[in-house]
């Protein structure tokens, strides 16, 4: 279990950044364009709010990041539950696996500019990067699956519907639970840095791009508090859902 958010410590956190941006800010001439406290990040974020741009940007990227994250979940999920009989898909998909999971994600970002256009970019990374932790998660709580259950369901002839919710879906699902909490955030860090080198036009890497050529260091605190809100709040959300349908199941 991940620790939890303690407001003291994000209050500790808070007081020490802004220390250390009025420190620099004395030290160093312009100071505050290296690092902008947290009042002048918070202040400009309340400027963006109300600004049209600002949630076209949002949505734009939403949709694209958390898209490709559920496109993902669901190939992940296919494949594994094809792959937990089958040794040989097993090994014929454990090269891309690895591939993912050890080739850095610029290297793959820098590649798909080849085939694909700004737009998709982001939909694209994202989903690579959520594929090898659902798919080798979901694969891992259906080979542990207990045999005897199974058994015992062939015995009486069990159909497979009632076999899915009632041994299977009961057994993976911490395993997939777990698996997408953790690939939500890959899916908005990746997702954010393919936006940022692809540039596609009204998105969040677009301004964070932008805010950083033209040294506009609070803007680029403010937007970075805006992809961790996002990533938090989709986390929340989505496994709120997948509570939800177990619950409704039984589960």
């Amino acid at each position: 279990m991940s620790p939890k958010l303690r407001p003291w410590s994000v209050a500790f956190w808070l007081l020490a950044w802004q220390g250390g941006s009025m420190a620099l800010a004395a030290a160093v001439p312009n100071g505050e364009l290296l690092l902008a406290s947290p009042v002048l990040a918070a202040a400009r974020l309340l400027e963006l709010l109300p600004s049209p741009a600002f949630w076209r940007a949002v949505g734009n990227s939403s949709l694209r990041i958390f898209g490709g994250f559920l496109l993902s979940c669901a190939l992940a999920a296919l494949l594994a539950s094809l792959a937990a009989g089958r040794s040989w898909l097993q090994d014929l998909l454990a090269p891309p696996v690895a591939a993912v999971k050890a080739v850095p994600v610029a290297s793959f970002i820098i590649l798909a500019l080849v085939w694909l256009d700004a737009r998709s970019l982001s939909l694209f990374i994202s989903a690579l990067m959520v594929f090898p932790p659902v798919y080798l998660n979901v694969l891992e709580g259906l080979q542990g699956t207990d045999r005897k259950l199974l058994e015992l369901a062939q015995v009486y002839r069990i159909p497979l519907r009632r076999q899915i919710w009632g041994i299977y879906v009961p057994q993976t699902l911490p395993y997939f639970r777990s698996a997408s909490s953790l690939a939500l955030g890959l899916c908005w860090k990746a997702g954010a840095a393919a936006e940022i080198i692809g540039l596609p036009a009204g998105t969040i890497g677009e301004r964070l791009y932008t805010a950083k050529i033209y040294l506009q260091t609070p803007d680029l605190f403010a937007w970075t508090a805006v992809i961790l809100f996002l990533a938090a709040g989709f986390e929340r959300l989505f496994l709120a859902a997948v509570d939800g349908l177990a619950r409704k199941a039984g589960l």
